[in-house]
């Protein structure tokens, strides 16, 4: 798998990173050490989890398989602090110094290491004075607990703001890791431009659009689907209108006209658009995963790409 430079930093990552949401909750730990062996075999290096997801549940299943099931230093873990629940739901912020730090200790417990490779706070508050945050992110470099430190789920004036006050601090901001997909392409109005500006990889998260882009909810909701589950339907269901169902069919259409899964094509679009470093991709099981990562190779034709510009509106959503 291909090895990205994230932002203007010596961190390479692969261009597709594990996601690790369901761990501990949906995805026991069987499942879980089959996804992570099946990744690192194919070239997959970035693990990404978060204080929150599952109520650190995530962390300590991921840290329970390294070293064991893969060598700790074949993979860069990422984890972020600071905000509660999962991604897209209503989040509890607290971007403060004490509770960013407490958090990252923790989060070096549960995944058995003394450092993580990159470090995210996770959400903006707007009650933390920024220096505050910032200084927290300084104290994890410096320490030694955080080889590399940013942000996620930032807007673009609100990476701006942070890079810049963190590059007179001495702190380098290196990624901004915010949603993107066929159905969710607002950062690509302001934030991905800021980013190169500042300098700022952007890593992708759900680049399946939660779920849908995968066509399983084409005929209904699959009863094993992240849909059918109360921790995850009100994450899934934003995204299950009418104009969401037509870029599915778009997706479907080029998946059949290349003879390979809407899934292959929707992470294939997602994975190489313009400003993106890196897509964060979460499975289920371990079966879905191996799906995923089959079309690792697929380059979609020019004009395939266009059409599926032209059908999923660049303006949905909030991250700009």
């Amino acid at each position: 798998m291909e090895q990205r430079y994230l932002g203007r930093s010596g961190l390479r990552v692969s261009r597709i990173g594990l996601g690790t949401m369901t761990w501990g909750r949906d995805t026991d730990e069987h499942e879980a050490a089959d996804q992570l062996r099946s990744f690192v075999d194919v070239g997959g290096t970035l693990v990404d989890t978060a204080a929150g997801y599952a109520d650190g549940a995530s962390e300590e299943l991921l840290g329970s398989l390294l070293g064991d099931v893969v060598p700790r230093e074949d993979v860069a873990v990422c984890t972020a602090a600071g905000a509660a629940g999962a991604p897209g739901a209503e989040h509890v912020v607290d971007a403060s110094r004490r509770t960013l730090l407490a958090a990252l200790d923790t989060s070096l417990a549960r995944l058995r290491t003394d450092h993580v490779d990159l470090w995210l706070a996770q959400a903006w508050d707007p009650y933390v004075p920024l220096e505050e945050t910032l200084s927290a992110l300084q104290a994890a470099v410096t320490s030694g607990r955080a080889r590399y430190v940013g942000v996620a789920n930032h807007r673009a004036w609100q990476l701006a703001r942070t890079a810049t006050l963190a590059e007179r601090a001495g702190v380098q901001v290196v990624a901004d890791q915010v949603e993107y997909s066929l159905v969710e392409r607002s950062a690509e109005a302001e934030l991905l431009p800021a980013a190169a500006d500042v300098g700022a990889g952007v890593l992708g998260w759900s680049p399946l659009g939660r779920g849908v882009l995968t066509g399983k909810y084409r005929s209904g909701t699959p009863a094993d689907s992240r849909a059918a589950s109360p921790h995850f339907v009100d994450f899934v269901e934003p995204y299950l209108d009418g104009r969401c169902r037509r870029v599915v069919e778009s997706v479907a259409t080029a998946a059949d006209g290349l003879g390979c899964a809407p899934v292959e094509v929707a992470l294939a679009w997602a994975r190489d658009a313009p400003g993106i470093a890196g897509i964060v991709l979460g499975a289920r099981t371990a079966a879905q995963l191996r799906g995923a990562l089959a079309g690792d190779d697929l380059v979609l034709p020019a004009e395939i790409r266009q059409a599926l510009d032209d059908v999923s509106d660049a303006r949905r959503g909030s991250n700009s």
